[in-house]
């Protein structure tokens, strides 16, 4: 193994429970509610691909864009004053910073991760940042881990992807790369059996890496 690929929203940092929370303030809005099983689908996709999912599913007929608007402006502001690291994040990037080449495969826009970058100091740790902004087809799509392998110079089989959803979970798998599904509070509901390992948080997914390395 030579890389290790991050998700970064809901494995890296507690951002699952502030997208929930930003999507339905806007359901809220236009009267509806929103399905825990529609926001599962969103989940890892391309900000427009998820957007999408939202309006169809709660029956509006709002333009996309101002729902992408209006959700990108009360999530930037929830991101801003109440991110929080998920436990352990720290620690396994320390352990393998200097025994692996480090990426972040994220489907959020480049100014969420830049946020999140500058406010817990993360950059130093990175050799390729891949948001959403330059693909195509989101996850599960495997787009976007291929583009992250590529940047890297490594091959699919060289890699570890850590993801907490499902969809990034298939992205991952469906590139070729040895998958280790970390699911938390707004996932654990979700089918990972076809993961090649299912880490109760980030430090046994760390413990998970140094045993399979030996």
């Amino acid at each position: 193994m030579k890389a290790i690929i991050f998700d970064m929203d809901g494995l890296m940092i507690d951002t699952e429970r502030l997208y929930f929370e930003t999507e339905r303030i806007i359901a809220k809005k236009y009267n509806k509610e929103v399905e825990e099983e529609t926001l599962w689908k969103m989940m890892g996709r391309k900000p427009i691909e998820s957007i999408s999912i939202f309006a169809k599913d709660l029956g509006l007929d709002t333009c996309t864009k101002i729902l992408l608007e209006d959700r990108d402006r009360i999530f930037q502001e929830k991101l801003i004053n109440e991110l929080e690291p998920m436990p352990g994040i720290f620690d396994i990037l320390d352990k393998f910073k200097n025994r692996f080449k480090l990426a972040v495969a994220t489907g959020s826009p480049e100014k969420f991760l830049t946020i999140v970058l500058n406010k817990l100091n993360l950059h130093h740790y990175f050799h390729v940042l891949q948001t959403s902004d330059e693909i195509i087809e989101g996850k599960p799509s495997p787009e976007i881990y291929l583009k992250t392998i590529d940047k890297l110079k490594v091959l699919p089989s060289d890699c570890i992807v850590l993801e907490d959803s499902r969809n990034g979970a298939l992205a991952g798998k469906r590139a070729g790369c040895y998958t280790i599904a970390i699911p938390n509070n707004y996932t654990y509901k979700q089918d990972f059996s076809f993961v090649d390992y299912i880490g109760t948080n980030l430090t046994d997914a760390k413990k998970h890496i140094e045993k399979i390395l030996i």
